[in-house]
């Protein structure tokens, strides 16, 4: 578990192995992390394939990635997210990518709602320590977007989260990974850059994403 003063996050658990979460698991290894990925099938089911399109990543089952990696991305179809076991995630620091379509999810009552989808899901791993981003990108963006610190077209990605020590082992990540951080305030402020928000799908340097977090904030209040 990351704590204060603890060294920074060196493996990083990747629940689901579909084009959000190979594209997150290639960039993390290109980044020096290790990396674990599981899904709903053995690992001996999945050796292969991520031979193929993540090598270096490692094949895994769901209660290994929790509980030996510093980070778990949640990047599994936002349907099957009561398949988590909220006992293994719990004190864990989780990145929350899921977004809610009901084309291919089906209508969710719990997420028709106005709050934050990760609202539903830190709920539902009420000692999960979520923390919600890379959600407002396309899958077919992560890898390419990526950016050296400092480049001048360096894009941004907002974080909400509850847990401040949680919120900064994420934006190292981030960070780390070639993207900006930037801090868009607790958890159900992930409501501002969900689908249907300037934000969702935009590619924004730090300071155009802090302007536009910002206006929704004044908006909602």
């Amino acid at each position: 578990m990351i704590e204060t003063g603890s060294p920074a996050a060196q493996t990083i658990g990747i629940l689901g192995a579909g084009r959000v979460g190979t594209a997150l698991a290639r960039l993390a290894l290109a980044a020096g992390y290790e990396v674990r990925m599981a899904t709903s099938r053995a690992p001996s089911e999945i050796e292969l394939l991520l031979k193929i399109i993540t090598p270096g990543a490692v094949a895994a089952t769901a209660e290994e990635v929790a509980l030996g990696s510093d980070i778990v991305v949640l990047a599994l179809p936002l349907f099957r997210y009561r398949t988590l076991r909220p006992d293994l995630l719990a004190g864990k620091v989780v990145v929350d990518v899921m977004n809610y379509w009901s084309p291919t999810d089906g209508r969710l009552e719990e997420f028709e709602g106005e709050e934050a989808s990760s609202e539903v899901i830190q709920r539902f791993l009420p000692d999960a320590r979520l923390v919600r981003s890379f959600n407002h990108m396309g899958y077919h963006e992560i890898e390419g977007e990526a950016r050296a610190a400092g480049a001048l077209d360096r894009r941004a990605l907002a974080i909400a989260a509850d847990d401040s020590i949680a919120h900064q082992a994420v934006a190292d990540f981030i960070d780390r990974l070639g993207y900006d951080p930037v801090d868009a305030g607790p958890l159900r402020a992930a409501r501002n850059f969900g689908a249907g928000t300037p934000i969702f799908g935009a590619s924004l340097a730090r300071d155009e994403l802090v302007g536009l977090l910002g206006a929704a904030s004044e908006s909602a209040t």
